[in-house]
């Protein structure tokens, strides 16, 4: 293993409960009704394919771009500063470094999201490739945004790679893009949701991982 690539939302950040009452939120504001449940099991999917779930093709179409841009601005300005890391993040991504394992980042989120994130979680000088939604045509469970990884990382190979994800979407994306993934609960999806997707482990959360390093394939000893 040559190379680890990590969502980060509800991966190394809690933040999915607050994606889902932006959304639910946002839909509100343009009469639309969902429970934030329903919501919350989207939630890792972009826009461009969580909308579809909730609106018609014909909305989506006239408001689609509105939507979503209002639904980013309400995150970043009502939600943006409850984001919390979850434990172990950077202590995990040092060891990983220690190993010798190049780390990339593959988000559905913004550009600039994803570089707050990284100010965030304290590890903007531990990543060595990150992408975003605009490195993607399509978001998650798509496989271009971590096709777009693996091309930002010449001289690996995808089967020298490994995904880390806590959605059934990242697990999927990163099958159709020839990546193994393990799952981590802390994004809220069961094991057995996961483990359908595809993800050949499961742990906890990053602390998990970090403790289980050793014992791992990812571990270069």
């Amino acid at each position: 293993m040559r190379a680890i690539i990590f969502d980060i939302d509800g991966t190394l950040l809690d933040s999915v409960d607050l994606h889902a009452k932006a959304w639910v939120e946002a839909f509100q504001h343009f009469g639309v009704e969902t429970a934030e449940p329903e919501v919350r099991r989207q939630i890792g999917k972009g826009g461009d394919q969580l909308m579809p779930v909730f609106l018609p093709k014909e909305r989506i179409e006239r408001e689609g771009k509105e939507i979503e841009s209002y639904r980013s601005d309400l995150f970043k300005r009502n939600y943006l500063d409850k984001v919390r890391p979850f434990p172990g993040v950077r202590p995990l991504f040092e060891r990983m470094r220690q190993a010798g394992l190049t780390i990339a980042l593959a988000s559905s989120g913004k550009k600039d999201e994803v570089e707050h994130y990284q100010d965030l979680l304290g590890i903007a000088d531990l990543v060595d490739v990150a992408t975003s939604s605009d490195d993607a045509d399509r978001s998650k469970p798509h496989p271009d945004i971590f096709q777009a990884a693996i091309e930002k990382l010449p001289g690996i190979a995808p089967g020298e790679m490994i995904v880390v994800g806590d959605t059934p979407y990242d697990a999927e994306a990163a099958g159709k893009a020839g990546l193994r993934t393990i799952g981590v609960l802390c994004g809220g999806f069961p094991e057995s949701d996961l483990k359908a997707a595809g993800c050949i482990a499961v742990l906890r959360d990053p602390k998990h991982l970090l403790e289980s390093f050793d014992d791992t394939f990812l571990s270069q000893k």
